[in-house]
């Protein structure tokens, strides 16, 4: 018979165009396969292989071995003439054996090749996978401890002591346990950044935060509150003894010599404890209480301990009143000047006077300085103070002047702080030109420890100062152990010896030696010299004898209102004339 083999009609157009002897197809099998009839001899068997090619070969078929030879059979087709009677397979007669290992070697490799790609692909995202977990945990690790932990000195911060204080207060709870809280702030720290500026500063607090991390426990939780505070939580407190023992260790650690760049400088430390449950079991109140005995370590001289106790909370809040209180004085104008008057002990003559202030508060009435000037000066509203002050003085002076009165020198006592201020000389020449106040009759006084804070600083500022044909003078000098090598460098014009060395004249032999040995240095480097707190007739004589004929103290005259000082300018010449020596 004509054999018959089925073909797709893309694979069918070679095979009409090559052979001449390829009838049309017979029967439409499909729209995409035809029934194609061919006759052909067993030399032209080649010729059909060449033809068909693996596009064929690779539709659906399978082999068949038959005679000890293998055939290519298209599979699923079951060929039938036109009287539907079974024809047969399609087979091609010749060997199949190198069409047969080709195609298999070919499924397999691809097999193996689409697999081993499976398994790199799996591998390669799984690695990717990986590695981007790993990076995001990395990612997130270091987010979290930056938002808890302080950026400075890698200390835990704010929020990670809050959380850490609500959980040794739960295990507190739970076990029935006591745990201290200390509060420590180190004294002073503001003068470090003011005059030797803010990274030196975040270099001390470095090493203060590595001493204190030797000095406790590692159960203990040290953490970083900001600025110049830390707290510490020290959790199954035994007895209090034992915390006792820990802030005077602390407090000596810290007190230590820093060195930093050839700058020695020295910390001293206030610690404030409170303990749970004693005190409170609250976090919030156990952190304030801490805060509020810190406070009481300040007000009992610095570098020490304090325990909370209920008092504190009263004093605390005193503060916390007396700030507001300062700051509203400061805007409804309540702080006036009183003046104390600046006598030549040997003539009598008033030669000038020093500018003291007052707060006149419309319910206390009358503060003294030393009730709210230590904390002007802590919460920065000495500077507003010190201007409020300079306005008022040289305005007054200023209208003494105009009337002929002749006050003298205007003493100002300012503090570094002010001096310090970028635009302290153009607020001081502004204050000046609206008073019609001139440099000659001014002279600023600066103490001798705030001299000493900063005596580098202290030397380029006064210099300044200087040359605008202001006074300068040292206040409560012999208090601040200045060195005389910064001294005789200072472009100072007068000393000014301190009330103490003058209370024991003339029969302390420590004061006399200490009052004649600054009047004696004061003649070496050609300055003037003045006395205060001076209250007695012999003082007086005592000083005017050794060579300070200047006096200022009660002996005199007590700081009075402007309207007294008028009255006293008015009748200069009998006022003191009882008192000459």
């Amino acid at each position: 018979y004509t054999p018959l083999f089925l073909i797709s009609k893309k694979a069918a157009e070679p095979i009409f165009e090559y052979s001449k002897d390829a009838d049309d197809y017979l029967a439409k099998f499909s729209d995409d396969y035809l029934i194609v009839k061919y006759k052909s001899s067993v030399k032209d068997e080649e010729t059909v292989l060449d033809v068909i090619d693996e596009r064929i070969i690779g539709e659906d078929n399978y082999f068949r071995k038959q005679n000890k030879k293998e055939y290519l059979i298209f599979k699923s087709f079951i060929l039938k003439d036109y009287n539907e009677r079974d024809v047969g397979y399609f087979v091609f007669k010749n060997e199949m054996d190198y069409y047969k290992n080709t195609i298999m070697f070919i499924r397999w490799f691809s097999v193996a090749i689409a697999i081993l790609i499976i398994i790199v692909i799996a591998l390669l995202v799984n690695i990717l996978i990986k590695k981007y977990t790993k990076k995001l945990d990395e990612q997130k690790e270091i987010l979290d401890f930056q938002a808890h932990h302080d950026a400075l000195t890698g200390l835990p911060n704010r929020i990670l002591f809050n959380d850490r204080l609500e959980q040794a207060i739960a295990k507190a709870k739970r076990q029935k346990t006591e745990f201290a809280l200390l509060f420590i702030d180190l004294d002073r720290f503001k003068q470090i950044n003011d005059s030797l500026g803010h990274l030196f500063g975040d270099k001390v607090l470095k090493v203060i935060s590595k001493r204190l991390q030797g000095v406790v426990r590692k159960e203990d939780s040290l953490s970083r509150l900001g600025g110049d505070e830390f707290t510490l939580l020290i959790e199954d407190l035994k007895q209090e003894i034992d915390v006792s023992a820990l802030a005077k260790k602390i407090i000596l650690v810290l007190s230590e010599p820093i060195i930093i760049e050839s700058n020695t400088i020295y910390i001293t430390t206030s610690v404030g404890i409170s303990v749970f449950p004693k005190d409170d079991t609250d976090a919030d109140n156990l952190l304030k209480y801490a805060d509020a005995a810190m406070y009481r370590a300040k007000e009992e001289g610095r570098n020490n301990y304090q325990y909370y106790s209920t008092e504190m909370t009263e004093l605390a809040l005193k503060r916390v009143i007396m700030e507001a209180s300062l700051r509203r004085a400061l805007e409804n104008e309540e702080f006036v000047v009183y003046y104390q008057p600046q006598v030549n002990g040997k003539t009598g003559e008033i030669v000038g006077m020093e500018a003291l202030v007052r707060w006149k508060h419309p319910t206390e009435g009358l503060i003294y300085p030393n009730s709210f000037i230590p904390l002007a000066q802590e919460t920065g509203l000495i500077i507003a103070i010190d201007q409020s002050v300079m306005k008022i003085a040289m305005k007054q002076v200023a209208q003494w002047y105009s009337k002929g009165l002749s006050p003298g020198v205007l003493a100002l006592n300012l503090a570094m702080k002010q001096l310090g201020q970028d635009n302290f000389l153009e607020v001081l020449l502004s204050i000046m030109q609206e008073s019609g106040f001139k440099p000659e009759w001014l002279e600023l006084e600066v103490t001798e420890g705030e001299i000493m804070k900063n005596p580098k600083n202290a030397i380029e500022v006064l210099k300044k100062i200087s040359d605008m044909g202001i006074e300068l003078a040292v206040d409560d000098f012999g208090t601040g152990y200045s060195s005389l090598s910064y001294l005789k460098r200072l472009p100072i014009d007068k000393l000014k010896i301190d009330k103490s060395f003058v209370d024991g004249v003339p029969n302390d032999e420590e004061d006399v030696s200490i009052a004649r040995a600054i009047i004696a240095l004061a003649y070496s480097l050609k300055l003037s010299v003045i006395a205060e707190g001076v209250e007695s007739r012999e003082q007086k004589e005592f000083l005017i004898k050794n060579g300070c004929s200047h006096i200022q103290g009660y002996y005199y005259s007590k700081p009075i209102p402007s309207e007294e000082m008028e009255e006293m300018l008015n009748n200069r010449d009998t006022k003191f004339n009882n008192l000459i020596f």
